[in-house]
């Protein structure tokens, strides 16, 4: 399935015909990776990328499954790989976030930090530094932002267990 999906996945354009099933004003809009997420209420996007839900899930409840729970749970628990007892720092508190904290706890973690404000307001390292006496054991940035990503990096206390932190949006390790 997976070497079925990634292929042409840069075309922006469904692969059947070569076209694009959105426009602005006539113009076309690429599909983004063959999904084509932020569509209003209607997409076309290759039977791969679906999930069958429940019919009599309600909606409001189902659409925070959405990729924010595997984009954050999937690289804490797989890339991070938090040991029991470890010290986790989350940057950003969306679905990505929550669920990367999610994982953390799954993996046994014993403290878990969060920090909600956009890195560099305050010295992220500083004050997570003198919180956990000298470091996190891990971290995972979760909102795509670069300062978060320098802050998810320095706050890991130790060079080598840096090269574990993992950026949940870009996969950054």
């Amino acid at each position: 399935m997976c070497n079925l999906l990634r292929i042409n996945t840069e075309r922006g354009v469904v692969l059947n015909d070569g076209k694009s099933r959105f426009s602005i004003n006539g113009t076309p809009i690429n599909h983004f990776v063959g999904t084509s997420t932020f569509s209003e209420e209607y997409t076309v996007v290759h039977s791969g990328c679906l999930a069958k839900i429940n019919p009599l899930a309600p909606l409001d409840k189902v659409c925070v499954l959405s990729c924010g729970i595997s984009t954050g749970l999937g690289p804490t628990l797989n890339v991070a790989k938090p040991k029991k007892g470890s010290s986790v720092a989350i940057f950003g508190l969306g679905a990505v976030g929550l669920a990367a904290a999610e994982g953390a706890r799954i993996a046994g973690a014993s403290r878990i930090i969060l920090i909600l404000e956009d890195s560099r307001k305050v010295d992220d390292f500083g004050v997570i530094a003198e919180m956990t006496d000298g470091g996190v054991d891990r971290s995972v940035e979760c909102t795509g932002s670069v300062s978060a990503m320098i802050s998810a990096f320095e706050c890991v206390h130790d060079v080598e267990q840096r090269a574990a932190s993992v950026s949940g949006y870009n996969n950054l390790v």
